[in-house]
């Protein structure tokens, strides 16, 4: 959660190195997905250091461009969900519930949602570092997603499960023992 000045400019560097964006001018006029991930870390700067009157109404301001980004992009993202490290991979529907806690160096494409239980006041999922949340997946209920853990396209993930994993299908099962950062350290191997 950003509560200073310092961990807003860490949660932006990291989302901008997450992302692979380069800090040239052209990206800063024109990449619409890091634009939506500055606007989101500095709202969440303004809603939880912030308690003037001139500062809430800058913290509405940075809700209504965050709501107009979104809008654009097709992304439903609160504020304070997403640790440092946020990489969005594509424009196109991201749906997150607010009481949801997603840790560091989460990667999430499109048409991803994760939302709470079937009661109003049912939790929302909470997600550990490192993960990556293929196109399309469904998380939801009162679940704990371990550190390291990589969910398949088109996966429908409504249980826990630990750290270091590959999970996918409908319902979700493990595919692998083998997380996200297991498998960027594997050597490739040359096809014969």
């Amino acid at each position: 959660m950003i509560k200073s000045k310092d961990d807003l400019m860490y949660y932006l560097e990291q989302d901008r190195l997450a992302l692979g964006v380069k800090p040239t001018l052209k990206n800063k006029l024109t990449h619409d997905i890091w634009h939506f991930q500055i606007a989101l870390r500095k709202l969440e700067y303004w809603k939880n250091t912030r308690t003037s009157v001139l500062s809430k109404i800058w913290e509405a301001f940075l809700q209504l461009k965050l709501r107009r980004l979104g809008r654009k992009l097709g992304f439903s993202i609160p504020a304070n969900v997403f640790g440092p490290g946020l990489s969005i991979a594509h424009a196109g529907t991201i749906v997150v519930n607010g009481k949801c806690r997603i840790g560091a160096n989460c990667r999430i494409h499109v048409c991803v949602n994760i939302g709470g239980g079937l009661s109003k006041k049912g939790s929302a999922p909470r997600i550990g570092d490192d993960c990556y949340i293929g196109p399309g997946a469904k998380i939801y209920g009162d679940i704990v997603i371990g550190n390291n853990v990589a969910i398949g396209a088109n996966a429908v993930v409504n249980k826990s499960f630990d750290c270091g994993l590959t999970v996918g299908g409908i319902p979700a099962k493990v595919l692998s023992e083998h997380g996200p950062l297991d498998i960027l350290k594997k050597p490739r191997t040359q096809l014969t």
